[in-house]
């Protein structure tokens, strides 16, 4: 047993030197074996993949969102695309199944922009946040200003400790900052729905019109609850994960 873990612990260590060498800024992996089989494709375990935003760019949307804004979210998407590539053919070398979440793999999405598996369901599981009152992926490294993929496999990996429960508590900020008031302030755990914590319709619109108004372009971008969030101003203060210091 104990030659077995030191073996699951290499893998893992190895899998996540290749993510963070390839430019991730967090990366672990999950059990996901409490999920329904359908939605993690029969593979027990999910690999996270987190990249941050620069803070020059999350500073300059504390207005409107910009295109400089656009332009990062685009070019981080990619560059998740290719480590959830890379970290899966890895995998798959080993001789373990395993797929990468990519874009073009997930496809699109249904009428209220969800996901079967969302990339932040698998983020908790890996222990890397909890979802916020935003219905975003909070850390307490960056706050919620990450992109996220992420990798399904059942490659022996050591998993670690999910976050079960939001760690917001009193918080209220990003359901004040909020221009659309489309978030309900709900704190969240494993049971809680998406559409529980905030009102999808009217977020989408307020993102519309912000960004037509920021860049040009009618998308929905907005990152308002991104910028203001206490975590997030945090690390681009340049605090500690440590010094909590919200709300």
């Amino acid at each position: 047993m104990k030659e077995r873990g030191e073996k699951e612990m290499a893998l893992t260590e190895e899998l996540k030197d290749i993510l963070l060498t390839g430019g991730a800024d967090l990366a672990d992996a999950g059990d996901l074996s409490g999920l329904p089989e359908t939605v993690r494709c029969g593979l027990p375990v999910g690999v996270s993949i987190a990249v941050k935003y620069p803070k020059d760019v999350i500073l300059g949307i504390s207005e409107l969102p910009t295109q400089e804004y656009r332009n990062w979210y685009g070019a981080l998407n990619e560059r998740l695309d290719w480590l959830a590539a890379v970290g899966a053919e890895f995998l798959i070398k080993k001789g373990y199944r395993a797929v990468a979440q990519t874009r073009e793999r997930v496809g699109g999405y249904d009428e209220g922009c969800q996901t079967v598996l969302p990339h932040k369901t698998v983020a908790t599981r890996a222990g890397i946040g909890w979802i916020g009152k935003s219905a975003l992926l909070i850390t307490k490294q960056y706050g919620s200003m990450v992109r996220l993929s992420s990798i399904l496999t059942d490659a022996p990996l050591s998993v670690a400790e999910p976050v079960d429960r939001s760690l917001c508590g009193g918080c209220t900020v990003c359901e004040t900052a909020c221009p659309a008031g489309a978030i309900h302030g709900i704190l969240w755990d494993t049971r809680t729905t998406r559409d529980e914590l905030f009102d999808y319709r009217k977020c989408r619109e307020m993102a519309l019109s912000r960004a037509e108004q920021g860049y040009g372009k009618r998308e929905t971008l907005c990152g308002k609850c991104i910028e203001v969030c206490p975590y997030t101003r945090r690390y681009l203060a340049g605090a500690e994960a440590g010094e909590v210091g919200v709300c």
